[in-house]
């Protein structure tokens, strides 16, 4: 019966479940009171026709509920509920209908078809709903981008030495050269030719540090979130231009001021005959947000008004990491330009310390 119920890849569910959760099958087992040997069996597909019970405290214990959906005549649920209180046993005739048992935000549907896939049952309900059963999901018929309405795990192909899979919620990436491993430090330090390694390569790693882990994560959110908008309500001329960049709880992570400027003022003659100009007076990203691509978004926000305004040039004076970032945007060195100069003095020597330049 169970296998009717679940048609679906429930070793590959599980994995995106546990992910999602941030769980070792470890804590998953402890979370649940499934043995971790059950939990290894159902994800590596070795377990045959799990029951019910099993499923349930696995999704109740990352925040789920489980939805029983049985498609009527036509396609559509019918009205009728089926009752889970016998959770071991699901009519498999009769009426339509679905019934819900208490939960967290997650939905996991039973049967029937879902909007995810096209066949006939209800849409999924809930935030980050999960959907099970039916004539298959999204990621059984095409990318393998999501399976039964969550992110399939990214690394879930990848396979160690001895062909076993790679924790599920740790983050785990092949390696090709030695940079992609944090075990190969000789590989720098001695730079030694392939031939002279002390160990070889893996085909993968990963991280284990949670710590490491949570920042990684974060730092992906943010890249897939953040917006970048142009502020003017704050009163500024409209010759002063500001973009900030901003996630959608509106902390702010970044920020790119400029101004236009008249070159007649500097150049003498008719404004009318000289071209619009911008000058860029900063760009600030989070030190906690930086190599995300937020200043090139803000840096692209500039261009693309700069474009519509019909503004040709924008300039400013950079150095160190700052001129890298402008030379990738595009910007190039204008040696007849001012040049910023620094003039050091001789500052008194504190008591007791020599005079500085002796």
């Amino acid at each position: 019966m169970t296998e009717a119920l679940f048609p679906v890849d429930l070793g590959r569910t599980v994995r995106a479940l546990r992910r999602r959760a941030d769980l070792s099958q470890r804590e998953l087992a402890a979370k649940s009171g499934v043995p971790q040997a059950t939990i290894a069996r159902i994800e590596s597909g070795r377990a045959t026709g799990p029951r019910f019970r099993t499923i349930e405290a696995l999704v109740s214990a990352v925040g789920g509920r489980i939805t029983v959906s049985v498609p009527a005549a036509g396609g559509a649920p019918g009205a009728g509920g089926i009752p889970i209180a016998d959770r071991g046993h699901v009519p498999a005739q009769g009426g339509g209908g679905r019934a819900a048992s208490d939960g967290g935000d997650s939905a996991v549907k039973v049967g029937g078809g879902s909007a995810v896939d096209g066949g006939g049952g209800s849409a999924i309900e809930g935030d980050g709903a999960v959907e099970v059963g039916g004539h298959g999901v999204a990621a059984e018929g095409g990318d393998g981008a999501a399976t039964c309405g969550l992110a399939c795990v990214p690394h879930d192909e990848l396979r160690d030495a001895a062909g076993r899979r790679y924790p599920a919620h740790l983050d785990a990436w092949p390696v090709h050269e030695p940079k992609d491993w944090p075990g190969a430090w000789w590989a720098d330090w001695y730079n030694l030719p392939p031939e002279r390694w002390p160990l070889p390569l893996p085909a993968a790693t990963y991280e284990r540090d949670r710590g490491y882990r949570d920042r990684r994560r974060r730092a992906e959110r943010v890249r897939q979130e953040f917006a970048v908008r142009r502020v003017t309500e704050d009163g500024r001329p409209a010759t002063s231009w500001r973009f900030v960049a901003e996630l959608p709880d509106g902390e702010l992570v970044g920020e790119l001021r400029a101004h236009e400027r008249t070159p007649h003022l500097a150049y003498g003659g008719d404004e009318s005959v000289w071209p619009r100009e911008m000058v860029l007076d900063g760009v600030l990203v989070a030190v906690e947000h930086r190599r995300l691509g937020i200043g090139r978004g803000l840096m692209d926000a500039l261009l693309r008004l700069m474009a519509e305004v019909d503004i040709g040039s924008v300039s400013g004076i950079a150095n160190g990491s700052g001129a890298n970032f402008l030379a990738a945007c595009g910007f190039r060195v204008e040696p007849h330009r001012p040049l910023a100069m620094r003039l050091a003095r001789p500052v008194s020597a504190a008591p007791g310390r020599p005079p500085s330049g002796r």
